[in-house]
């Protein structure tokens, strides 16, 4: 299928690698307001390029468009994709709010066509194995479901734009921009949650409007607790894995990025022996995107790509539809409402 960024940047170029790698797909042309941003990347992935939304979405050739703009700034080109008959996958966050996340699912609808978001995460394989083995209540009764998210941005970072750190088009600092993904897995894995109180701070961070360090206490609809801790101020050399944690009365799974740290079970499968031989955490492995958002492998994305483009054959829901999409923003969001009034949130 042919597809289409619209965006500029390092994201933009991770997505065309995604797309190049992909067999029978092709990236086919790229959009940005920035002239010069465009035809750089058409230039280096020998695609059309244009500074032109109308005439970009006007070719009849052009069929998914991935959206690689600022996280609040999503909306607007979604649904003008969506309008023009696109398909569209969009980065994470899908957009900033629920209420934005909504307008675009409705568009999506009302003209027919596919929108995904992008939790590249969900496809490797350990992610796959966890939520598994809860589906087949291996752990029994789920206790405790955490996620640990202790990355470091620098000053730097946040200055390298001027979206970067605002509520408008940033919507968050370290949960909605950072710590999405660990949180889309956790939720994923170990289903909706009913309340959470929360409490955030800016501590090490300067010239930004949102938090670069939050905690949040989780009520499960299941019963089971859990806690959230997300931060871009845990400075460490080689970067700390963002690690999900599920803990039930049959057993114990910690997911450090995409391998395991512990994998244990009151009842053992022969699967159990191939995991802890082939997915468990190397010692001095470093944690992925932890420090360096750079380091991180475009693989997940062209599995995330490759499941849309199978979805819209198929004629079925990808994995990560607006409505998968949606949880982890719909909870971030009361996290955020709840560390603000200083009370307990409950999740509707």
């Amino acid at each position: 299928m042919n597809f289409g960024i619209i965006g500029s940047g390092m994201i933009a170029k991770f997505h065309a690698k995604a797309i190049e790698a992909m067999e029978g797909s092709k990236l086919h042309s790229v959009y940005s307001r920035n002239s010069t941003s465009s035809q750089e990347l058409a230039t280096e992935f020998n695609c059309t390029g244009y500074n032109e939304i109308d005439a970009f979405l006007a070719d009849p050739e052009l069929e998914i468009v991935t959206i690689a703009t600022p996280s609040g700034a999503h909306l607007e080109p979604a649904v003008a994709a969506a309008k023009a008959g696109k398909h569209v996958i969009c980065e994470k966050p899908l957009e900033i709010t629920t209420e934005r996340v909504d307008q675009m699912a409705a568009a999506g609808k009302e003209n027919g066509v596919t929108i995904s978001g992008i939790f590249n995460r969900r496809f490797n394989p350990g992610l796959v194995s966890l939520k598994k083995a809860v589906d087949q209540g291996r752990f029994g009764q789920i206790s405790l479901a955490d996620a640990y998210i202790k990355w470091y941005r620098d000053q730097d970072y946040y200055d390298s734009g001027q979206w970067r750190g605002t509520w408008k088009l940033d919507g968050g600092g370290a949960l909605m921009n950072q710590s999405i993904h660990a949180i889309d897995q956790l939720i994923y894995v170990a289903g909706p949650v009913k309340s959470v109180t929360a409490s955030t701070a800016t501590l090490a961070h300067e010239r930004i409007e949102v938090e670069d360090t939050a905690v949040a206490i989780l009520e499960f609809e299941s019963g089971a607790r859990g806690v959230i801790q997300g931060s871009t101020a845990c400075w460490s050399k080689d970067g700390h894995s963002a690690e999900v944690q599920i803990c039930g009365s049959e057993g114990s799974v910690f997911l450090a990025d995409d391998k395991f740290r512990v994998w244990e079970f009151k009842e053992e499968t022969p699967e159990d022996d191939l995991i802890r031989s082939e997915l468990m955490l190397k010692p001095g492995t470093k944690g992925i995107g932890a420090n360096d958002p750079s380091a991180i492998d475009f693989s997940g994305h062209q599995l995330n790509f490759e499941d849309v483009v199978n979805a819209i054959q198929e004629n079925r829901a990808p994995l990560v539809d607006a409505s998968e999409a949606r949880k982890a923003v719909a909870l971030i969001n009361a996290i955020y409402e709840s560390a603000k009034n200083g009370s307990k949130r409950i999740l509707l």
